[in-house]
């Protein structure tokens, strides 16, 4: 199959005057899988209907390829789309259902049973293509419905949250199988959805929208390890990145010294901080450790959540805001409700931001 790339250069849209997309830019390299992922309303779902000429752009162009389709009828962009409902016709079988697209563009169908049958094979479909839509299981109707969008042969492929009706263990044999199928096609794919376990686990690129705008993009793991910002931070990784607020006291060329929940801490973080500076040490659930020697966070476990490989603590800890700590132990932790306990971090693995919630950890640090 085709591969494209897909360029947005300043697309806005807004809907009854209120802002929906605010002056996007960003390049889709050939055979990549981007994901966009953000909280309800950020704008991914109309970012991608943008693209699919589902929408049309106040101002900015699109570009797939080399060809500028901003104003170019869907059916003209060599697109196809999934959508989050599988949208079959329930009255057609799977192969009738995947071969409808080819036979309205007039496609023999000879040529379109072929493409229809390659289809199948891809997405083990051979078994399933007689029946209708009511004998198939969810995680198969929405193979089917990927299946239609293969046998077009698209240029991109555009997913609009296509899991989220699945339940939990059909979503992740689904991810394999999308994963799979990339990796299979290498067709560009533009992929939609809320839940960032898929963008981790899916993506060779993020895009991490907020607001109509975009945060960050980069790849799964540098997102991760390297976040633009709060809302980055606090937005990929699942638990999420606990925030303590801090202040500095001293910083060097090599280091900042902060004090945080009542606990003095240098980090080996590079920043124009200066004494007295308001900030906010960030901590990933993974990156505590207990604490055997008296020193680091006091606390008291608020809540434990055993899950066989790991215990997911709640640990009360003055100081440290609103909300307990968030953090990841063994999954064979002797403690209970109400144990006191001390925490201690890796300060090479924290993270810090500014009172605008900008990092202060320059990439590579």
């Amino acid at each position: 199959m085709a591969q494209s790339s897909v360029t947005l250069a300043g697309v806005v849209k807004t809907f009854g005057g209120v802002g929906v997309i605010k002056g996007v830019s960003l390049e889709v390299e050939p055979g990549e899988l981007v994901v966009f992922v953000g909280p309800s309303g950020c704008g991914k779902s109309t970012l991608l209907r943008l693209i699919a000429g589902l929408e049309t752009p106040d101002a900015g162009t699109i570009k797939i390829g080399a060809r500028d389709v901003t104003h170019v009828h869907p059916s003209k962009r060599g697109i196809a789309m999934v959508f989050q409902s599988y949208a079959l016709y329930p009255h057609m079988t799977v192969a009738q259902n995947m071969a409808f697209g080819l036979k309205i563009r007039g496609m023999t169908r000879a040529d379109a049973d072929e493409r229809v049958k390659r289809a199948a094979a891809i997405l083990q479909l051979d078994e399933l293509l007689d029946r209708k839509p009511r004998a198939l299981s969810g995680g198969q109707r929405q193979r089917a419905a990927i299946g239609r969008a293969i046998v077009r042969e698209p240029d991109v492929f555009l997913f609009d949250e296509p899991l989220s009706n699945l339940d939990a263990a059909l979503r992740g044999q689904m991810r394999v199988e999308l994963a799979r199928l990339h990796a299979q096609l290498g067709t560009t794919m533009v992929y939609v959805t809320h839940d960032q376990v898929e963008a981790m686990t899916l993506a060779s690129k993020i895009v991490v929208l907020n607001a109509g705008r975009i945060e960050q993009i980069g790849a799964p793991l540098e997102l991760y390890h390297h976040p633009a910002n709060m809302f980055v931070a606090g937005f990929i990784g699942s638990p999420k990145m606990n925030f303590v607020p801090a202040t500095v006291t001293s910083a060097d060329t090599n280091s900042v010294r902060i004090v945080a929940a009542g606990v003095d801490l240098s980090l080996p973080i590079a920043a124009a901080a200066k004494p007295g500076d308001a900030v906010t040490l960030g901590v990933r659930p993974e990156d505590f450790r207990i604490a055997n020697d008296g020193g680091g966070f006091a606390g008291r476990i608020a809540l434990l959540e055993p899950l066989g490989s790991e215990t997911i603590a709640h640990i009360a800890v003055d100081g440290a805001g609103p909300s307990p700590l968030v953090v990841k132990l063994a999954g064979d932790t002797r403690l209970s409700p109400s144990d006191a306990i001390r925490l201690t971090i890796d300060p090479a693995r924290a993270h810090l931001f500014d009172a605008n919630g900008a990092s202060l950890r320059a990439r590579g640090n």
